[in-house]
């Protein structure tokens, strides 16, 4: 699936793919693989690369989930991200970490959620000083205690891509909702796009310090619908 007929504000120089479907998928993940490798491992060193002697990071869910990549226009990965997806008696990536949700917090049906999982941009795509793993730029000063997101003249046109690949996926799949364990700030700067998280746990350490969210797919959609149809009319192409 091609990112295309995009508005103005947000024309995209990548090319999104669901891996899954490509004709040289073993090829594609090898180079996910790789990239979160890259990551994970030697740039973040949330990981051990001495676990990975291949240069490979992958791990037990990479069996039960779906891959998406961003690529340039030479066809080089850029960004990456999965889907995990429910599993019988299987628990999700987050939940190996957090234990406790807040008491209002209410759990979907199963067989309606996944969980959002190695969402990364290549660091030579980060290029503006904040940028997360994400390609969000957030403004590191804390004035009077606060991180600020800062605003961006462009929307981050990888996380993009890869939210619409994922967003047609899980509607053709019948997933209705997402998980998500992410830094605050991170959760501000997508609900600024229009992608509203619900924070459902306190703080946790799950590759540094990230809060758990839910989103309601429905509820996207109805929001986007009030504050930006046309980015919605664009996250619905290619939907059968």
């Amino acid at each position: 699936m091609t990112v295309q007929d995009a508005p103005d504000d947000w024309t995209p120089h990548f090319v999104c793919h669901h891996l899954d479907g490509e004709e040289n998928q073993q090829a594609m993940l090898r180079t996910a693989y790789s990239l979160r490798h890259q990551v994970y491992c030697l740039e973040c060193h949330f990981l051990s690369a001495d676990d990975y002697p291949e240069g490979l990071e992958r791990d037990q869910f990479d069996t039960h989930c779906a891959h998406f990549s961003a690529n340039n226009l030479l066809n080089e990965m850029v960004g990456y991200v999965r889907l995990v997806t429910a599993r019988e008696n299987v628990l999700f990536p987050f939940e190996e970490h957090c234990q406790n949700f807040l008491p209002q917090s209410e759990q979907p049906l199963r067989h309606e959620t996944g969980e959002i999982s190695r969402l990364i941009v290549r660091r030579d795509y980060r290029r503006r000083t904040g940028d997360n793993l994400a390609g969000v730029t957030i403004q590191t000063v804390k004035p009077g205690g606060q991180e600020v997101v800062q605003d961006r003249r462009k929307p981050p046109q990888i996380l993009l891509g890869l939210y619409r690949q994922m967003y047609i996926y899980s509607i053709q799949s019948g997933i209705r909702y997402w998980y998500a364990a992410m830094e605050k700030p991170l959760a501000r700067a997508l609900s600024q796009l229009g992608f509203r998280f619900v924070q459902i746990s306190p703080e946790i350490d799950y590759y540094g310090n990230v809060v758990c969210y839910l989103a309601d797919l429905r509820q996207l959609e109805a929001h986007l619908q009030q504050s930006n149809p046309e980015l919605l009319s664009w996250f619905r192409q290619g939907i059968s």
